[in-house]
Parts: structure tokens; sequence; C-alpha cells
């Protein structure tokens, strides 16, 4: 690594349906998770003026969480048995006058997305219980860190211990889309 440079970081995620958050929560804190409590996240995705974000599997977000505004760049996932990919993010002052620069650059809002999200910690993963307006109710573990294996281990040896099952590799952006796209195919039918 050159002088300057940092590793790269990470976020390895396991993300599956659940169909009772609540006895998943009572799980979590019996088993001592730390609660980080609740955010309101809206994020609104961007498409490139020269780029297909689809066929390059890359995405840019712009998330206003409670009141903390981040840009986040996710890079193409990296394996089959999870949703592994680069995370870049900053945080800014102003979401409203981004998305202005944005749009003035020629990206453009493609879709919104949003969501209640409670946060645990338990043994180094982070496990997010998500209501997504449109969408239902998932479970998101999530691990940051340079080694791969060791992550996507951590995430699924505490799947097995709260009995989470599943693994939904698409985005909640990409599950949204689908089921419009579904909607209007039965809408023209």
């Amino acid at each position: 690594m050159k002088l300057g440079e940092s590793p790269i970081v990470l976020e390895i995620e396991i993300k599956a349906p659940c169909s009772d958050l609540g006895a998943l929560e009572a799980k979590l804190k019996a088993s001592g998770a730390r609660n980080f409590g609740r955010l309101y996240q809206k994020d609104i995705y961007y498409a490139h003026p020269d780029r297909d974000f689809g066929r390059t599997d890359e995405a840019l977000r712009l998330r206003v969480e409670n009141d903390l505004t981040l840009v986040t760049y996710k890079g193409p996932k990296l394996d089959r048995g999870s949703k592994t990919r680069e995370e870049l993010e900053v945080s800014l002052g102003n979401a409203e006058t981004f998305a202005k620069i944005l749009e003035k650059l020629g990206f453009e809002p493609v879709m919104r997305v949003s969501k209640q999200r409670r946060i645990f910690g338990l043994k180094g993963v982070s496990v997010c219980l998500d209501q997504v307006e449109g969408l239902g109710d998932y479970v998101e573990f999530e691990f940051e860190g340079e080694d791969l294996e060791d992550g996507r281990s951590r995430i699924l040896a505490l799947m097995r211990e709260l009995g989470v099952e599943g693994n939904e590799r698409r985005s909640y952006l990409e599950l949204i889309m689908l089921k419009e796209k579904e909607r209007k195919s039965k809408k023209s039918k």
C-alpha cells in the first residue's frame, strides 16, 4: 500500500425477508445485543449520465438519515454468497443543494427508497431490522472490514444462532424496481 492510501473497506451484507421483526428483536435482546436505536432513512438513487449503473452493478445514493445527510458510492458485488461490495461514503451538510449539484452535472434521480431501521450490534455484526416502504420487513446482517471470508462466516454463524434463513442479494432498490416493473406489466395486460 502506498503512503496516503487507505485499505479497501468492504461492506459484507446478507439480507433476508423477515415475517416477525418483533420476535427477532426479542431474540437479539435475549442474546445481549446492544441497541443502537432507530433511524428513518430516505434514499434517492441516481443514474449516471454516461454509464448504466444497472449494467455495471454500481449505485450512487443520497441518503437523509434522521438529521444526517450521506452520499454513498457502492461498487459491484464481489461474490455470489453475499451482497459484498466496496462502499465509499461521505457526510454532507445540505441534501437539497447536493441534489441540485448532481442534477446540474447530468445525474438523474431514478428511485426513492424509504425505511425505518432499528440497529443492534452483536458479536461484531450490525443487525438491522428494516421496515421498507412498499416492500415489507427484512433483516440485514452487516460486517465492515477487509476480510470477506471472516465477515461472511461471522454473519452466517449469527444467522444460524438467531434462526434466520434466506439470502436476498438484490438491493432494496432492485427489489422495488422489480416490483414496479411487475405492477406495470400487470396493468398493461
